[in-house]
């Protein structure tokens, strides 16, 4: 079994709900929180330099499954599709980072202000910044497989943007929260990239190529279909602990979640669309284009689920704006799948002509 075909089995049951799962999790998080409020004051205790441990824990069997799909060695197929990669380069790394600073300020640091708890609005803008300062990994292969895209170019493409969040992601999140007035802890911030970048990378390409090496790609796929449900597990558990904490705040406030969703839902559609528009102009296959729209489009919200905890505690704003990322994610993802396999015809009609 490939793992387009894991994909594409994976979206006909977990993920595909993944949204009604993280609304379930809202209510059984805040239902906990309020009672067995000792049981989480006792989870908040246990940490080491600011990190959790049980929240890392959960994070590595969310993370460490996922980038199990990443062949690093893929980077070698990035120049077959040069175009394809640049305008997903562009997008991830000179648009995306900015445009939703930009529309978290202006939705939550302006609009929305009034409606929002004081104290929090520079965190929730800050959860936003790291929500779309790291591009999707493996749900990028459901939505290309989903979309007919080009596998060695999806592939290539989350292999070379891995790479570039090892290195990229500190200063660029360390950047823009600068730019947002928001104090950045250095060490927690480098802290979180070791623990929830480089060394789940590390490890999941040792484990990648031990099987590999031992046993064949069949090994693999067997593997990553035994993690699949462990990793989700793992990303609703840790969505039940963060809103244990943050079930006070939700029930004074609740049009927090809608309102911090706006910026989401319009940085996603806009980088979709640019990139699709900038793939068009520049003559790149529809084949690449569509997942070139999802990979510009889409968070890595694990990882950043991740940083909000390490940077801000469990129960702080970002950490909040953070999972209504993975509330939306599905819903959205799949309507941007249904456009671009809708108007392909327009797509293709410019290479016709």
């Amino acid at each position: 079994m490939t793992t387009a075909t894991l994909a594409k089995s994976a979206i006909s049951t977990f993920e595909r709900y993944l949204s009604v799962w993280v609304a379930l999790c809202i209510v059984v998080g805040i239902a906990l929180g309020y009672a067995l409020p000792g049981l989480f004051a006792a989870i908040a205790s246990a940490e080491v330099a600011r990190v959790n441990l049980v929240v890392a824990l959960l994070i590595w069997l969310m993370i460490i499954p996922m980038l199990l799909k990443i062949d690093l060695r893929a980077l070698g197929s990035v120049r077959q599709h040069w175009k394809g990669v640049g305008v997903t380069l562009f997008i991830n790394w000179a648009v995306k980072p900015f445009s939703m600073a930009l529309l978290g300020t202006l939705f939550l640091g302006w609009l929305f202000r009034p409606l929002l708890p004081a104290g929090e609005v520079s965190s929730y803008i800050a959860g936003l910044i790291l929500l779309a300062a790291a591009p999707c990994t493996a749900m990028v292969f459901v939505w290309s497989n989903l979309c007919e895209g080009e596998p060695t170019y999806t592939l290539s493409q989350v292999a070379l943007n891995d790479v570039i969040m090892v290195f990229a992601f500190a200063p660029l999140v360390g950047l823009l929260l600068g730019v947002a007035s928001i104090t950045v802890p250095w060490d927690t911030l480098l802290i979180s990239v070791m623990l929830y970048i480089v060394v789940p990378v590390i490890v999941a390409q040792v484990i990648r190529s031990a099987v590999i090496g031992s046993a064949g790609q069949a090994a693999l796929d067997r593997l990553l279909a035994r993690l699949g449900p462990v990793s989700l597990l793992a990303l609703l558990t840790t969505l039940v602990l963060l809103f244990g904490f943050q079930g006070e705040a939700i029930i004074a406030h609740p049009l927090v979640i809608a309102l911090i969703a706006v910026p989401i839902l319009i940085q996603v559609y806009f980088n979709a669309g640019l990139a699709y528009w900038l793939s068009r102009r520049l003559g790149v296959a529809w084949c690449v284009a569509a997942p070139a729209a999802l990979i510009g489009a889409s968070n890595f919200f694990e990882l950043a689920v991740a940083a909000a905890i390490s940077l801000f505690g469990l129960n702080s704003g970002a950490a909040l704006a953070t999972v209504v990322g993975v509330l939306v994610e599905v819903p959205v993802m799949l309507s941007v799948v249904s456009i671009v396999k809708r108007t392909r015809p327009w797509y293709e009609a410019r290479a016709t002509a």
